[in-house]
C-alpha cells in the first residue's frame, strides 16, 4: 500500500508539471513546481530504497532464523540416531549370540550345578520329562527372539524354578542376564551373568557370560572389573568366539585410555 501511494504521488507531480508547461504556453505566471516535483521524486526514490533494504533485512533475518532451526533439528536427529544405533548394536549382539547358539544345536552342555550356598558340586539330575522341559525352555526362547524381554525373563525363571538342574538351565540363566542387558538394567545383568559362572561352572555358557560381564561393567564405567572379566575370557577360553570379542573390547579400552 505504501508503494501505491508513492507512485500516486509521482503521478500527481507529473500532472502538475504538465499544468506548469501549459501555463507557460499561455504566458501565465509560473510557480516553481518542477523543482519541488524533482525534490519529491528524489524523496520517493529514497523511500523506495529504504523499503527495499528493509525487505532484504527481513528476508535475511528469516533465513538466519530458519538456518538456526535447521541446525537444532540436525543436532536432535544426531542424538536420536546415536541412541538408535546403540539399541541396534545391543540387538545385534544379542541375536548374533542367539544364532551362534542355534548353530551349535542348542546343546546346552551337560550342566553341572553348584548350589547357591557354595556347597559341593553335584551332578545334574536328569529331568523327569525331558520333552516337557524342552517345550518350556523353547517357549521362553521364542519370547526372547520376539524381543518380548520382560515376558522372556519371567518364562526363563519359571523354567529354572521347575528344572534347576535341567538340560537347559544354564541357557535359561544366561538369557535372563542377556535380557536385562538389552533392557539396560546393567546391575541386574551383572547379578544374572555371575549366576551362570558360579552355578554352572562347566557350562559352555561360561565364556559368553564372562564376556557379557565385561561388557556390562564397561557400560557401568567400572573399567577394572570390565578388564578383569575380559582378560579372564581370553586367558581361560582362548579358542572361543567370546575370547576374540573380548580381545577386541580390550583393544578398544586401551585406545580410549581405560
Amino acid at each position: 500500500m505504501m508503494m501505491n501511494r508513492l507512485w500516486w504521488l509521482v503521478s500527481v507531480l507529473g500532472v502538475a508539471a504538465v499544468s506548469v508547461e501549459a501555463a507557460e504556453t499561455r504566458g501565465a505566471p509560473v510557480i516553481s513546481v518542477t523543482q519541488s516535483g524533482s525534490q519529491l521524486e528524489a524523496r520517493v526514490t529514497q523511500l523506495e530504497r529504504k523499503l527495499e533494504n528493509q525487505s532484504l533485512m527481513d528476508i535475511f533475518a528469516t533465513v538466519q532464523r530458519l538456518q538456526e532451526e535447521v541446525q537444532k533439528l540436525r543436532g536432535d536427529l544426531e542424538v536420536q540416531a546415536n541412541e538408535l544405533e546403540g539399541i541396534k548394536k545391543r540387538q545385534r549382539d544379542l541375536y548374533l549370540d542367539i544364532d551362534r547358539r542355534l548353530q551349535q544345536g542348542q546343546s546346552g552342555g551337560a550342566a553341572t550345578a553348584m548350589p547357591l550356598d557354595g556347597g559341593a558340586v553335584t551332578a545334574a539330575a536328569p529331568a523327569a520329562d525331558p520333552a516337557a522341559e524342552q517345550a518350556i525352555y523353547q517357549q521362553a526362547f521364542n519370547l526372547l527372539k520376539d524381543a518380548r524381554y520382560e515376558e522372556a525373563i519371567t518364562a526363563f525363571r519359571a523354567h529354572l524354578a521347575s528344572y534347576p538342574n535341567g538340560k537347559f538351565s544354564d541357557n535359561s540363566q544366561y538369557w535372563v542376564g542377556e535380557a536385562h542387558y538389552v533392557l539396560r538394567r546393567f546391575k541386574e545383568a551383572v547379578e544374572e551373568f555371575n549366576k551362570v559362572v558360579n552355578n554352572f561352572p562347566q557350562s559352555s555358557k561360561v565364556p559368553d557370560s564372562l564376556l557379557k560381564l565385561g561388557f556390562t561393567h564397561y557400560e557401568l564405567n567400572d573399567w577394572a572389573q570390565a578388564r578383569a572379566n575380559l582378560e579372564k575370557v581370553v586367558s581361560q577360553h582362548p579358542q572361543s568366539t567370546a575370547a576374540r570379542l573380548a580381545d577386541q573390547r580390550l583393544q578398544r579400552m586401551r585406545s580410549e585410555g581405560r
